[in-house]
């Protein structure tokens, strides 16, 4: 299965991350990591139940891109550290991604200003020709998900905002996507200058 619904949970988050990427970089075992999220409730959330899947999301999201992500999510200013998370986002989720790769792209080829909220349903039925063993997801989680992306294209600056849904550049740190070059993220990377 290319498409799941895990994004759903949790926009890019920048301030949890930010704690996230710092235990990372500790190295914290199973038990301080569990100390630190539950016991003293770093993210500072109410409910446990949110904070067991908002880390354990966001903990998905960074720990495949390494160290050098998790500092500059960390120490990097407001634009690297978010441009890092939504790295992160692009590799945990292929339904982002592809978003970007192929709807967002043709945009931007045809000079369009802006997203409409259909294409993101026409998108949705594309998936299925892509990945036949994709759920079939109520129009609820649709609507979830459509808001998730379009949150955080609006974050990452792809999005003016997410009512008007004008199209931004976006120029990608070039840290960042020297980093994800030398890793082989070629298909991250791809996804995020499709705004340059």
């Amino acid at each position: 299965m290319i498409y799941t619904a895990t994004i759903t949970t949790a926009s890019l988050r920048l301030r949890e991350s930010r704690i996230i990427a710092d235990l990372l970089l500790q190295a914290v075992s199973d038990d301080a990591w569990n100390e630190a999220i539950l016991d003293q409730n770093r993210l500072q959330m109410d409910s446990v139940v949110s904070v067991k899947r908002i880390s354990r999301l966001l903990r998905a999201r960074l720990e495949p891109l390494g160290a050098e992500v998790w500092k500059m999510v960390r120490e990097g200013d407001r634009l690297q550290a978010t441009q890092a998370l939504f790295a992160g986002a692009v590799k945990n989720s292929r339904l982002l991604g592809d978003f970007m790769d192929i709807p967002l792209r043709e945009q931007r080829a045809s000079f369009a200003k802006k997203l409409e909220y259909r294409m993101w349903s026409e998108y949705i039925a594309g998936c299925r020709g892509r990945d036949p063993d994709m759920p079939y997801w109520s129009d609820a989680t649709v609507a979830r998900l459509r808001s998730a992306v379009f949150s955080m294209l609006a974050e990452a600056g792809y999005l003016k905002d997410t009512r008007g849904l004008l199209l931004q550049n976006v120029f990608v740190d070039t840290q960042l996507a020297a980093y994800l070059r030398a890793r082989g993220e070629i298909y991250v990377l791809r996804c995020m200058e499709v705004a340059e």
